[in-house]
């Protein structure tokens, strides 16, 4: 519905024994199995505009893997003071404007609109690739905020954008050898029940349903960040 399903789901890998690496690894494939779902319903829907959707997907992937290969070669301890500010004016946005991501009347973007799409999203999966929390959340928000969404639309792309950062990291993790398939499998299979559940309760509730989870999962992912780095 909103994101945020890995604070639950590598906790939970953590928590059983799983190395941190290999559970990083294991998580992103059971999280983009469900996904390729969730984002499937959503298209299918139609709230995902076509050009944007492939624009953002092939945007979010290269952001993604060039920032995969970055991480190797900067230490990201300086990103872990900065999410937790990017979170809060995020909520503070999202929450004091109280129309924020109500409406939708968008039906099509211009060409220089699909440039900052392109962008927007290579930084997001950039981001994604170097880092990683809040990705799906932060993307919700900026096409809410810059393209004047509906946040059922914003997630429905934030979904589909999120899906390509996730299958950059996927290539890179799988390559080496970093994935336990006979938990990520299972996983999967279990996440596909319950994101095509979450789109539907989505597209059902549209932003009224979408805009307090959104919010519960912000603070989630602020408490996770300040409290259990």
């Amino acid at each position: 519905m909103a994101g945020g399903g890995g604070l639950i789901s590598l906790p939970s890998l953590l928590a059983v024994g799983v190395p941190p690496h290999v559970a990083l690894a294991t998580n992103k494939v059971q999280s983009a199995i469900g996904t390729s779902f969730s984002t499937l319903r959503y298209i299918r829907s139609g709230h995902v505009l076509l050009k944007l959707g492939i624009v953002g997907f092939i945007s979010a992937f290269a952001g993604s893997y060039t920032g995969a290969w970055t991480v190797l070669q900067i230490p990201d301890s300086s990103l872990e003071a900065i999410i937790p500010v990017l979170i809060i004016i995020v909520a503070a946005v999202t929450f004091l404007r109280k129309d924020f991501g109500i409406k939708d009347n968008v039906n099509s973007l211009s060409t220089r609109q699909l440039a900052i799409a392109a962008l927007f999203a290579f930084g997001i999966g950039f981001y994604d690739g170097f880092f990683g929390p809040g990705t799906g959340s932060f993307l919700a928000f900026g096409f809410v905020l810059m393209f004047g969404f509906g946040f059922l639309r914003a997630t429905a792309h934030a979904k589909l954008l999120n899906l390509g950062s996730n299958y950059a990291a996927i290539i890179a993790f799988v390559l080496g050898g970093e994935v336990y398939w006979t938990i990520a499998l299972p996983m999967g299979l279990a996440n596909i029940t319950g994101a095509w559940t979450g789109a539907g309760l989505a597209i059902k509730g549209g932003a009224k349903v979408i805009k307090p989870v959104f919010g519960f999962v912000l603070a989630g992912l602020l408490i996770k960040l300040i409290f259990f780095p």
